[in-house]
């Protein structure tokens, strides 16, 4: 079956500026070849179905060749909630921040900033938010600068309220969600990253240091632990039944992006199963000697 009618594919019109390239940048490189091995991959996993009812959403870019990524999406653009991964917004905005000179990134603001995203600690989230500004962070994301959240293209990444009881202080305007995102923005956030286009060279650097040696062992960390070549950049986030990760991995032969939503108490273990039969999917196309992983 085609998962294509199904999903929420790609679509959608965003502008930007010359100082990154526009989303339409990364769309264009959509890869019919990856589209349909990502599709037999969730079809194998009998996850079809919750592609189908819009349980799941995953982007995948190929980026091993830098100048030519390719992109497969499964409802890229559909908005969900995704618990703590966009604390990889706050994380962009303190960077974004000290690029402006309005935040010094001393020893104890960086210390905060890797105990946010590899152990998801909520207080230095929050913190952390308060530094960077919520209006600030908002502007941020909405720039035609990094245009990485766009109403009229299905939203993107979303930060609306402090990591936690407090009240969200403005929700998105596609979703209400007051931590939301698409699979398609965050892992159009990872591209960039890797491409050396968010921040000068030496912020890049701090960006992917705190996004390395995840603290928290479970769905693409746990998926991928039997390949233990491969390095990984990432954030996840659970609340409840949503369940969210977000990674760039970097092995001997391969290095792609991977994005995975989902809005089921299963969608955890969902996760850990697609991180290995993608792992497999990207390294077949790269010379690679293992087959299509199975369910396991």
């Amino acid at each position: 079956m085609c998962l294509l009618a199904g999903a929420a594919l790609l679509g959608g019109v965003v502008h930007a500026e010359s100082k990154a390239p526009p989303a339409s940048d990364l769309r264009a490189f959509a890869d019919p070849t990856l589209q349909a091995g990502l599709e037999q991959v969730i079809e194998r996993l009998g996850l079809a179905h919750a592609v189908e009812k819009r349980h799941l959403a995953l982007a995948l870019v190929d980026v091993t060749d830098g100048d030519a990524p390719r992109l497969a999406t499964l409802n890229g653009d559909e908005m969900m909630y995704a618990a703590s991964l966009p604390k990889i917004a706050i994380l962009l905005g303190a960077f974004v921040q000290a690029e402006r000179g309005k935040l010094v990134l001393d020893e104890p603001t960086l210390a905060s900033l890797n105990r946010m995203i590899r152990n998801s600690s909520n207080a230095d989230a929050s913190a952390m938010l308060a530094k960077v500004g919520e209006a600030a962070l908002i502007d941020i994301l909405t720039s035609p600068r990094y245009h990485f959240y766009d109403a009229r293209a299905g939203g993107g990444l979303w930060v609306g309220k402090p990591y936690g009881k407090a009240a969200a202080y403005q929700r998105d305007p596609v979703a209400h969600l007051s931590h939301g995102a698409t699979a398609y923005q965050v892992a159009r956030f990872y591209y960039l990253l890797d491409d050396g286009l968010l921040l000068r060279p030496d912020l890049t650097r701090q960006m992917k240091e705190a996004l390395s040696n995840p603290g928290i062992h479970h769905k693409f960390v746990k998926g991928l632990e039997s390949r233990g070549e491969v390095r990984l950049y990432r954030k996840s986030g659970t609340w409840q039944q949503f369940h969210s990760d977000s990674a760039l991995v970097e092995g001997p032969n391969r290095r792609y992006v991977l994005v995975g939503l989902a809005d089921q108490a299963e969608g955890g273990e969902w996760l850990v199963r697609i991180a290995a039969p993608v792992d497999d999917l990207v390294d077949s196309r790269h010379g690679g000697a293992r087959p299509l992983a199975a369910d396991r």
